[in-house]
């Protein structure tokens, strides 16, 4: 004859429930703690949050690589939003149009020329070579302001990089996408370096 082991089970959580209780309470019998923990359900909530921002501002267009499948260009699942791949040789974008103004792009839009010279789309997995030593400030500079890798003494970041659009996002969606980007596969990947107008 087989028995129940729910009223256990059941028994055993509320016992540890308030064995929990009772150890994060004051001397005055109320829980105040300072910096209370994040818990995994609102870490959850942050990475899903940040995902559904990153696949609607269309950061996967340019800083993930794709390959063409049956219904055009698909992202290379494993190296997204690993920006232009170190591996692949830099296109040269020689062409009257950019110097009348025009801009063109790599044809997985990774890479893109104009009057500005030729830009390569960033690593922005959690990589030591993408933002995995970034801080949320330095992240929230590069998205909002505008400065490389997020820092107040570098360049500018490049066209077609839309920082200008994110100038007044919110705290807590930067805080969203930078969480989730943090959660996802590291990919080893050293973009290359933007060419000058006059080196192109």
């Amino acid at each position: 004859m087989k028995t129940s082991r729910t009223p256990l089970i059941i028994s055993t959580v509320l016992v540890f429930t308030f064995v929990l209780a009772s150890c994060q309470s004051s001397g005055t019998g109320e829980s105040t703690p300072s910096n209370p923990p994040v818990s995994v359900s609102d870490t959850d909530s942050e990475i899903v949050k940040g995902k559904y921002l990153v696949e609607i501002m269309g950061c996967n267009d340019c800083h993930s690589p794709k390959r063409m499948g049956p219904n055009g260009p698909e992202v290379i699942e494993e190296l997204r939003l690993s920006g232009y791949p170190a591996n692949r040789p830099v296109v040269n974008f020689d062409s009257p149009m950019i110097k009348e103004g025009f801009a063109m792009f790599y044809p997985d839009l990774t890479a893109a020329a104009g009057p500005w010279g030729i830009t390569f789309a960033g690593n922005l997995t959690p990589d030591a070579t993408g933002i995995g030593n970034w801080t949320e400030e330095q992240f929230k500079k590069a998205l909002t302001q505008g400065k490389f890798k997020g820092m107040d003494d570098t360049r500018m970041l490049l066209p077609p990089m839309p920082w200008v659009n994110y100038a007044g996002m919110k705290d807590e969606d930067i805080h969203s996408i930078f969480t989730y980007l943090k959660s996802i596969d590291p990919v080893e990947n050293i973009v290359p370096v933007p060419v000058s107008p006059d080196q192109m």
